[in-house]
This record gives structure tokens, sequence and C-alpha cells, in this order.
């Protein structure tokens, strides 16, 4: 019997679930981001605000930056944007800043997601932009990551660091 072909935004969405495994890792929420621009990643990222000890080192905008230096340009028009949970008010509005196309969500984040659980700022009508979203997408292994981090979080377990094992 043959297994089920993988969807492409499935195969991405894989990519950012690895993504994510590497901000685990080194004890970080477990987001993790890709950008795909003509069938090719062009950028990943993974969530880093404790490690840099920074607000802004979310999973999307550590991968944007990174896609905007890759192509030259602030605007990533024609890119899609694959993350493993649903993002915030800042990640969402530089989604729309940046231009791109299509964002693909694993989990929703009822809580804090801006992409239709609080507020859906990727297709405000108010903005010159709006974004084609795809929710979803391998929702259950993002969302068991994210429930197993935070349980082991609360249980005060913590991952030991690659440099420790």
């Amino acid at each position: 019997m043959n297994s089920p072909k993988m969807t492409e935004d499935e195969k991405y969405m894989k990519e950012a679930i690895k993504q994510a495994k590497k901000a685990r890792a080194i004890d970080e929420v477990p987001i993790g981001c890709v950008i795909v621009v003509d069938g090719k990643i062009i950028a990943r990222g993974y969530n880093r605000r404790v490690t840099d000890g920074n607000t802004l080192s979310h999973a999307e905008l550590i991968a944007i930056k990174k896609a905007c230096k890759k192509m030259g340009d602030w605007r990533l028009e024609g890119a899609t944007l694959y993350v493993t949970l649903e993002p915030c008010q800042m990640c969402a509005g530089a989604i729309v800043q940046a231009r791109i196309d299509r964002v693909v969500i694993g989990a929703m984040n009822p809580k804090a997601g801006c992409c239709g659980s609080v507020l859906n700022l990727l297709q405000n009508k108010g903005f010159n932009h709006q974004v084609e979203m795809e929710t979803g997408v391998l929702g259950e292994e993002c969302s068991t990551m994210m429930k197993s981090f935070f349980r082991d979080l609360r249980r005060g377990l913590k991952r030991p660091r690659a440099e420790e094992s």
C-alpha cells in the first residue's frame, strides 16, 4: 500500500518544524519558520528571544530579515512563509509590511495569534496589502510540540543543551 503523497505545504512545514526543534534544543519556545520563493527555501528562522535577550528575535522576523538580505529588497512579493505557530501582532505586521503573498500556519494561537485568533492582521482590508493564508498544515504535530514544551516547563524540566549532553 502506498503512503499518501506529501503536499508542498506539508513538505515546507516539515522544514519549519525542523527549525522549531532547534529552538527547543536551546530551551526556547519551539517556533520555526521558513520562507519559500519559486519552490526554494530562501530563509530559515527559529525563536531566539531568551538566547538573544531580545523581544524581536521571533522566528518570523529572523527569517524575514534573512530573506530580505537574500532577495536584496524589503519587498518579499512572491514569497510564502511557513510557520509552526500563528504569528503574533508584531510578526503579522512584519509579514504585511514585507508584502509576503502567502502564509501557511501549523497551529493556531488562541491567546496571542493575529492571523485569525485574536485579530486577523493579514487580511485586514484597511491595509494596502492582504495575505493569502492557509491554516492547520501539520497542525497536530505543531500543537503537540508546543504543548509538550510548556508541559515540561511547568514541571521544571529543561532539555539539556547540546554542550551539556
